[in-house]
């Protein structure tokens, strides 16, 4: 029989997400998570989970609620953990808190949770519902519930072109075809992703440093930006990694909650001595086929891995997904060329495509959006759903779904 949730249950659940998506640029590789407490409709407690290593959401709106939580119900927008990591169980927290309600928007699939906080909270005598907003959850989360459902993060492809589908000149000239509304809304989805992953033929062509350069998105106090127009939910236990522990990946981003991880495909390790990704200004992984050695100190800065390749001796790339969901990547930006980002995309590795349409016509002779093998026929080519649109300054914003989580 379906649970019936009540306006009052959704108001606070609404209030929850909202709480939960201040975590957006801070909790990597954990969820992003936020918990009301409340009598009825008066509210006793709330809180987030900032950053992996800080208060889990339940026990931070525990500590607002004092001892108004007994015989309180508490929304949470992912199912309390269960099991000890850097902080005790947010169930135990719950239980003695005296709850006896709990209501969670979604299960957590982490399998060191995965339904044993909904177990260990009814064993106390705590009515638990979920499902509340589940999608809304989930959506927040996506890159999280990617990387431990599906065994890779979140792939987001983020592209410029103008009205005729051109990246830039056939010389490569490319700064700038958007304006610089669109150049700063980039930011922000640089700032929620766990790493960016760019090729070498980008690295040499354009010199990116790849980093977050807005000092507001250096703190979870600043609620999210134009990027975002859902409520989102967080959540609790984190796959491989345990819950609020951090990787080398992710340090960085706990420290200071703005420099994801920047991977450079450099099969050959053509990036060259003075490169902006290798600065040291953000942590870099560059990837390089086996046998290729960086004897010399280019690379001091940076981490260097070789990787196995593909039957076409190209690195294999749903392989490297997972290296990187290993090591704690939820969500991954990519910002490289046509190559790279239509062999992924080729390879049915692309869940979304983040494309900003400048107002310019560059030509027949301009660089194209995505190298791809063409359809047999137009009725056989890829269709995408238009998840948003939206103008950014004069240029518009488009989001794709190429994949359902």
């Amino acid at each position: 029989m379906a649970i019936v949730f009540s306006a009052t249950d959704h108001a606070h659940m609404a209030q929850a997400l909202r709480l939960a998506e201040r975590g957006l640029y801070t909790t990597q590789p954990n969820p992003r998570v936020g918990c009301v407490i409340a009598h009825g409709e008066a509210v006793v407690g709330a809180g987030w989970h900032e950053r992996a290593g800080a208060a889990h959401a339940e026990v931070v709106a525990l500590a607002a609620a004092g001892t108004r939580a007994r015989g309180a119900a508490a929304y949470v927008t992912l199912e309390p953990c269960a099991h000890f990591g850097r902080t005790p169980p947010c169930a135990d927290a719950l239980i003695a808190a005296g709850i006896a309600r709990v209501v969670a928007a979604a299960a957590d699939p982490n399998p060191r949770v995965d339904g044993r906080g909904f177990e260990k909270l009814r064993a106390a005598g705590i009515v638990v519902e979920s499902g509340l907003m589940r999608d809304a959850a989930r959506e927040l989360n996506r890159g999280f519930f990617s990387r431990i459902e599906r065994g890779r993060p979140w792939v987001r492809i983020k592209l410029a072109m103008s009205v005729d589908g051109r990246t830039a000149l056939s010389s490569g000239a490319s700064q700038w075809i958007t304006g610089e509304a669109a150049r700063a809304d980039v930011q922000h989805w640089r700032a929620r992703s766990s790493a960016i992953l760019t090729g070498s033929g980008t690295v040499l062509a354009d010199d990116p440093r790849l980093t977050v350069r807005d000092p507001r998105l250096a703190t979870s106090a600043n609620f999210p930006s134009s990027e975002s127009s859902f409520a989102g939910a967080e959540g609790r236990g984190e796959g491989e990694t345990p819950r609020g522990a951090t990787t080398p990946e992710t340090s960085e981003r706990s420290a200071k909650g703005f420099s994801p991880l920047r991977v450079v495909l450099d099969g050959n390790l053509r990036t060259p001595r003075g490169a902006r990704v290798l600065d040291g200004s953000a942590p870099t992984l560059i990837v390089h086929a086996p046998g290729r050695l960086g004897t010399d100190d280019r690379f001091a800065a940076a981490e260097l891995a070789a990787f196995g390749t593909d039957a076409r001796g190209e690195i294999d790339l749903a392989a490297l997904l997972r290296l990187l969901a290993a090591r704690g990547i939820n969500e991954l930006q990519v910002e490289a060329g046509a190559t790279l980002c239509g062999a992924l995309q080729a390879a049915d590795l692309v869940d979304e495509l983040l494309l900003y349409v400048a107002p310019v016509l560059l030509g027949d002779g301009g660089r194209p959006l995505l190298v791809l093998p063409p359809p047999a026929s137009v009725a056989a080519g890829r269709r995408l759903h238009l998840f948003d649109q939206r103008l950014i300054g004069g240029d518009q914003r488009l989001l794709y779904r190429c994949n359902p989580l």
